[in-house]
């Protein structure tokens, strides 16, 4: 019987150097999109798909971070005292109990594929999730959740990997996918390249930052080649599954995803999930048509 989905590893060893000179102090991933960090919006997402055990891959610096899955007592303490349960239920909700969450540190930014291979001893022989904290994803059934059900379903030893169509212009910033036939949202990976130049690139289909791998990806890792920009690429060791006797799939998901690695994914993923909100969709919206028109106007 085929184990279940419950590891999820989240590289977050990143600079964030696109935004400095706030990252000099504050890790990107605890940035807040509205009120939330965006590491707590993955956190949240892989809870929802069953994910029990939480593997950070970070780096110096990061210590703002691993701080912010603990309880804080006088705070909590403050909030009960003042009879703000709605408020204690949200900070409840960001605490992680004691040895469901642990920290390995990659000492070198050698790429995504290392940073999954720092992990691999807390990983064993099982499948796992890998989560890229910089996509956010907005989506009535959470992404990750999507796809451990469809894998679930299709009962085969493989890896998955979220995909999406980008414009073939922006080719050059994923990793690329070429595809056979399958049934609804799942298709069959014939062949994966990462950031190939557009006009090489085997289709428009993009692989986006959610994954489930088998523990032979781990041991393709183990050869460390250097691939794309000299980094040791996730994309290449899932590649080498092509052919075997697990297969690789792609899955097109449903729902929004927002780069929220760059500026301007940042901010339209602000405005969007600020517009998603009861309590803030009517003045933001006014304040966007206000100032809509006022452009308008000056141009």
């Amino acid at each position: 019987m085929r184990k279940k989905v419950t590891k999820a590893i989240f590289p977050v060893a990143g600079l964030g150097t696109r935004f400095l000179p706030a990252t000099k102090s504050v890790p990107k991933e605890i940035m807040t999109l509205v009120d939330r960090p965006l590491v707590q919006y993955a956190i949240d997402e892989a809870r929802a798909a069953g994910i029990k055990e939480f593997i950070f891959v970070t780096s110096r610096g990061k210590g703002a971070l691993e701080d912010y899955f603990d309880e804080a007592p006088q705070l909590e303490q403050e909030l009960r005292k003042k009879g703000k349960d709605d408020l204690l239920e949200i900070l409840r909700g960001t605490n992680m109990e004691s040895g469901a969450i642990a920290y390995i540190r990659q000492h070198k930014a050698l790429g995504l594929g290392h940073a999954v291979w720092c992990a691999r001893r807390l990983i064993a022989d099982e499948p796992f999730a890998v989560m890229l904290p910089d996509d956010v994803i907005a989506a009535e059934t959470p992404c990750l959740q999507q796809m451990v059900e469809a894998y679930e379903a299709a009962g085969s030893a493989g890896s998955m990997v979220a995909a999406m169509q980008v414009p073939r212009a922006k080719a050059g910033a994923y990793g690329m996918l070429d595809v056979a036939g399958g049934e609804g949202r799942m298709l069959q990976v014939q062949g994966m390249v990462e950031k190939p130049d557009p006009d090489e690139a085997p289709s428009d289909l993009a692989v986006i930052g959610r994954y489930i791998l088998t523990p032979d990806v781990l041991r393709n890792l183990n050869r460390m080649k250097s691939g794309s920009g000299g980094e040791v690429q996730l994309t290449d060791a899932i590649a080498q599954e092509i052919g075997q006797e697990r297969p690789v799939h792609a899955y097109r998901f449903e729902g929004q995803r927002f780069d929220c690695g760059s500026k301007a994914g940042f901010l339209q993923a602000t405005v969007a999930f600020g517009l998603a909100r009861e309590e803030l969709r009517d003045d933001l919206a006014r304040y966007l048509r206000a100032l809509l028109e006022t452009n308008l106007a000056a141009q």
